[in-house]
């Protein structure tokens, strides 16, 4: 899954690629930020990206992700819950 870093306007609900992000495998973006990512919204505007996420780092500052989203994603969210219960 490809994803970019982008700016988010929550008043606004406006999203703007920042210049020069390179596009990241979210994979990867998800270890950087040790998994402390949640889903905003569903995009429908941004090429073929399908949802809006943010990311936490250590110090808690907030990062926003658009995420070209498939079938393995559904396939992480569940592995991941499964590990936090134990259940590997």
């Amino acid at each position: 899954m490809k994803s970019i870093q982008v700016e988010f306007e929550e008043a606004s609900k406006k999203i703007t690629t920042k210049e020069d992000a390179p596009e990241e495998d979210w994979v990867a973006v998800c270890a950087k930020f040790n998994d402390d990512v949640s889903r905003v919204c569903d995009v429908t505007d941004q090429e073929d990206y399908t949802g809006l996420f943010e990311c936490y780092d250590d110090h808690n500052n907030c990062f926003f992700y658009l995420v070209k989203e498939d079938k393995n994603l559904y396939k992480m969210k569940h592995k991941h819950f499964y590990d936090n219960l134990g259940l590997k």
